[in-house]
């Protein structure tokens, strides 16, 4: 029998979602990545200061705000020659405009074990901050993530902001506070009314944060009064002030695997139900 042929350091890189911002909505998962890591890149334009107190001593530190894709893949590299372990900070979920594939694919070219961290995403934590649900029964079941065309990457067609906007639905609008003329004019365009209501949040969860509520036709001038150019996000929709329906999932009427139908309540229930 041939002996097993000896394999050399590996290394590993986990991408982190750090979440929209606040330190404290890190996962356990997360801070054991960053405690683990020998190198940590972060965002630190992007991400509070305050992460890096899961780092260990003598982990080496760096801002991914002065790399390009070619030096932060240099140091996969390395880990990779070396057997180190990566922590890459990426705000809110990786799994949105984080550019988290093209470095999960060189990260594969080079043989790199991977992990993402799923985090808290800055659309969750702007509605929790508004204390608003994003699907109420009989107004919105669905939620549309986008971003305005017309920046540095431009959307594929049938993906404008129109386009996703006549659906009527709750809409989660990133990167798009820099123009809020042209966003306001494709919302309407789209078919939401003027009155639709707006949440407008800058640096959610930050010591900076300012969470504002407005109307499509007082989105734009509410930008501009308060020069909100970056790191903000739109909600848009009429779930951000309707009530709509009691939900079935804890009305007496309905009944599942760990709960029983009241008979009287099930038969209320069942009689308000709209028939086909």
């Amino acid at each position: 029998m041939a002996d097993a042929v000896p394999t050399g350091p590996t290394g590993k890189v986990t991408f982190v979602g750090a979440g929209p911002g606040a330190a404290d909505l890190l996962t356990f998962r997360a801070a054991r990545a960053i405690a683990d890591a020998d190198v940590v890149i972060w965002a630190a334009s992007l991400v509070q200061a305050e992460v890096l107190e899961h780092a260990r001593d003598g982990a080496e530190i760096l801002d991914s705000a002065v790399m390009s894709l070619e030096d932060v893949v240099a140091v996969y590299e390395r880990a990779a020659r070396d057997g180190l372990k990566v922590a890459r900070i990426h705000s809110g979920d990786p799994a949105l405009w984080g550019g988290t594939q093209e470095q999960f694919d060189r990260c594969v070219e080079l043989g790199v074990e991977t992990e993402i961290v799923p985090g808290v995403s800055s659309f969750s934590a702007v509605a929790a901050i508004a204390g608003r649900e994003l699907t109420i029964p009989e107004v919105a079941q669905s939620v549309i993530l986008t971003r305005l065309g017309g920046g540095k990457t431009p959307m594929p067609p049938g993906e404008e902001v129109r386009e996703f906007a006549r659906h009527g639905t709750t809409m989660a609008l990133f990167l798009s506070a820099a123009r809020s003329g042209q966003l306001v004019r494709e919302l309407l365009e789209g078919g939401y009314p003027t009155s639709t209501p707006v949440v407008v949040a800058y640096q959610a969860t930050w010591p900076e944060e300012l969470v504002l509520t407005c109307t499509i036709e007082t989105l734009e001038e509410t930008v501009k009064e308060h020069r909100l150019w970056k790191h903000t996000l739109f909600l848009v929709g009429p779930a951000l002030a309707a009530h709509g329906t009691r939900s079935h999932l804890y009305h007496p009427g309905h009944f599942h695997g760990f709960r029983k139908a009241d008979p009287e309540a099930r038969a209320a229930l069942r009689a308000e139900r709209p028939r086909p």
